[in-house]
């Protein structure tokens, strides 16, 4: 008897085109959407990690997960509003199933009807100054407050959200004003702070009331689904075609267009920035400032953008590589001009790997210093960069380089490739097993590194914090597991120990739909789990470093566990692997560093604000009374001053690129400036030194 073996993958395809087949050419949006959301319920039946019953208690999760985040904030929607919704809270289920959107059509007609009647009552009540006498507290966290009874206790709600906003700018203000205050100019009265800082959170909200009014019917559909999948799990999420373009973009570190990064205020569209290298840069006629007024494809008729949603601006605005558009712009000088710019591959450099040579002469060290902000990857060109490529690379001119050590920065590093975590481990190990990956209802699959070749053998230490997620975690799990290297950072890492993959919805569809229902945009699915080597998950947990540093965030609470539906955390068996030969002795370490680090003014400082960011965290209103409010404000920012006195550049280090790197940075004006800044960062950055200290120790 042949055993016939078939992919996630093929189901999924199997299960969706079984979904669709009860359709024929339907043109009308609604129908489209009906597809879309039975597409989705189909990848999640037969491919997600976790099997869910979709039926009234699921219903009712989604309800409240939806209410939640459709007004955060308990700005817009009153309790009868709720009450009027809460009558459909067991039927999402069915509809889902159906493919309908009645629950969906009112919530999104009722909250934009709210959205433009609150308008009126910011506008209102910033109309007249506030007093600060009275003894009045607000609270600052939604989730804490009612649903306003009615539209006069909605109002109420909105008078003390602003009345705190305008007086924590007419501190700030006041403040600005005394430390700059000269002899020769006239200080401002307090009527006339006040009134500036109304202004400044009017204009805001004129702003923001802007964006809110460009929110589409489909923009609002694409959060409601994502209730949906989220009730499957935080990561589980569906994309429309635009921020499947995004999240792209920020895997691979480029996209196809002029290199500007454009921003709206008062419905006008400006040029923020002008990224260095890109086209718009090596043209030079297009400025930051400048306001886009029509965009235009090569010599066709441009397209007025005024008022425009900025997404919908970017998407006439990129292009192919080679193609020209023209931009008609107002300079800051109020003249117009028409400017043509090529379309050109742009290129984020803040997205890949980068390496430093830091010398501790009090130390007596060398060690090299790799900064990897993500795992980046380009899923769509494979000559394209790969984060595990771009390190190997860096380790070949580190060999050149005569160091003690090397010390890879995950700090802040979300994840990304989970193939190029692999590669990337093996690196640094003969050969073994890196991490196993587990699929609904199946065995683990062991992920290992095959190659014998180590492109470095000498001491390593891992940096991690509590946003360290992912394959960030891959990497620092493996290495402490094999004993490879010591890692350092927070309590624990951020405690995702999930993988995601990415279908297009589109390649779902017959082809008897023609491209009439495309695009139909993608869904990201959680289809396994990872584990350690030694059987355990980082979900939920995360990984505990091997020396834990004082951090900001290590009192309170962050990470996976605080999501909503996380996937609960288990294990398996453990592999058999080798163990690293030359393990340096962790107890003896850890007394060296935190003997270190009890009497250092900045850890110390930041154990101290650890404890107050607790206390804030548990604390979630304010007062509005103006004395007790800069009473507080006084308290927190000399409580921080601890911090920033500290935070100085570090005259005992010095700092230079690979030689390999030198003459290329150097003939680069733009690189060599933004070299220099991320230099001066570095020696003011006191966990890089500590991570130094503690590399010194391991020789």
């Amino acid at each position: 008897m042949k055993i016939f073996r078939i992919s996630f993958q093929q189901i999924l395809v199997i299960a969706l085109i079984s979904a669709i087949t009860g359709f024929h050419f339907l043109p009308d949006e609604s129908k489209k959407n009906e597809i879309l959301v039975k597409l989705i319920l189909q990848g999640l039946r037969y491919s997600h990690f976790q099997s869910k019953t979709v039926n009234d208690e699921l219903s009712k999760k989604i309800f409240d997960l939806y209410i939640k985040r459709l007004d955060q904030g308990k700005r817009f929607l009153l309790k009868s509003d709720i009450a009027h919704l809460s009558n459909y809270q067991y039927q999402i289920d069915n509809q889902f199933i159906d493919g309908e959107f009645y629950f969906f059509n009112i919530s999104n007609e009722l909250i934009s009807k709210r959205v433009k009647e609150a308008e009126s009552y910011y506008e209102e009540i910033l109309s007249a100054p506030f007093e600060f006498s009275s003894d009045e507290v607000v609270e600052l966290d939604g989730e804490k407050l009612p649903f306003a009874v009615s539209k006069d206790q909605l109002k109420e709600y909105w008078r003390l959200t602003l009345k705190y906003q305008v007086l924590a700018r007419l501190v700030e203000k006041s403040d600005e004003q005394e430390k700059n205050k000269k002899d020769t100019v006239k200080l401002k009265t307090f009527e006339q702070l006040e009134e500036e800082a109304r202004n400044k959170v009017k204009s805001l909200h004129k702003d923001w009331f802007h964006r809110l009014s460009q929110i589409t019917r489909n923009d609002r559909l694409a959060q409601y689904i994502n209730c949906i999948v989220n009730l499957w799990d935080p990561h589980t999420s569906y994309f429309p075609p635009k921020d499947k373009e995004n999240f792209d973009i920020q895997m691979s570190g480029k996209f196809e267009g002029i290199g500007a990064t454009l921003q709206e205020k008062d419905g006008h569209i400006k040029v923020a920035e002008i990224i260095p290298g890109s086209a718009s840069w090596r043209q030079g006629l297009l400025a930051q400032g400048d306001e886009i007024l029509k965009v235009g494809q090569g010599d066709e008729e441009p397209i007025d953008v005024v008022d425009m949603r900025v997404d919908e601006v970017v998407k006439f605005i990129r292009g192919k590589k080679g193609t020209i558009v023209r931009l008609t712009v107002k300079k800051k000088d109020g003249n117009t001009q028409i400017i043509p710019i090529t379309r050109d591959v742009v290129i984020i450099e803040e997205t890949f790997a980068k390496t430093a040579i830091i010398r501790s002469d009090k130390l007596k060290s060398t060690i090299a210093y790799i900064h990897l902000p993500k795992f980046y990857a380009d899923f769509n060109n494979p000559t394209g960069r790969f984060c595990a490529k771009d390190i190997k690379i860096e380790l070949l001119k580190i060999r050149k380089e005569k160091i003690n050590g090397i010390i890879i920065d995950l700090r802040n590093n979300g994840g990304g490739s989970l193939q190029d975590v692999v590669d990337m481990a093996g690196l640094f190990i003969p050969s073994g097993p890196v991490v196993q990956v587990k699929t609904f209802q199946k065995g683990p699959q062991v992920y290992e590194d095959r190659d014998t070749a180590v492109f470095y053998r000498g001491p390593l230490l891992i940096m991690v914090n509590s946003f360290s997620a992912s394959a960030s975690e891959i990497l620092a799990a493996a290495m402490q597991d094999y004993g490879r290297a010591v890692i350092l950072g927070s309590t624990s890492t951020f405690g995702k120990g999930t993988v995601q993959r990415i279908f297009n919805l589109d390649d779902f569809l017959r082809n008897s739909y023609g491209d009439s229902l495309k695009p139909l945009g993608s869904m990201m699915l959680t289809v396994q789990k990872f584990y350690r080597i030694n059987g355990t998950t980082t979900q939920l947990k995360g990984v505990t470093p091997d020396l834990v540093l004082p951090y900001e965030y290590n009192e309170i609470k962050t990470g996976e566990k605080e999501l909503e539906y996380p996937l609960e955390w288990d294990e398996i068996n453990s592999l058999q692997f080798e163990k690293w030969k030359s393990r340096p002795n962790y107890e003896e370490l850890n007394k060296k560093m935190l003997k270190r680090v009890t009497s250092d003014p900045f850890f110390m400082s930041v154990d101290e604000k650890a404890k107050r960011l607790k206390k804030q965290q548990e604390k979630t209103n304010s007062t509005l009374t103006l004395e007790k409010f800069i009473k507080e404000k006084k308290q927190n920012e000399d409580g921080n001053k601890g911090i920033t006195d500290v935070m100085k550049e570090n005259s005992d280090l010095s700092l230079r690129s690979l030689s390999e790197d030198e003459i290329e940075i150097k003939s680069d004006s733009t690189k060599q400036a933004r070299r220099e800044i991320w230099f001066k960062n570095l020696k003011k950055d006191p966990y890089i030194y500590e991570s130094m200290s503690v590399l010194k120790d391991m020789q």
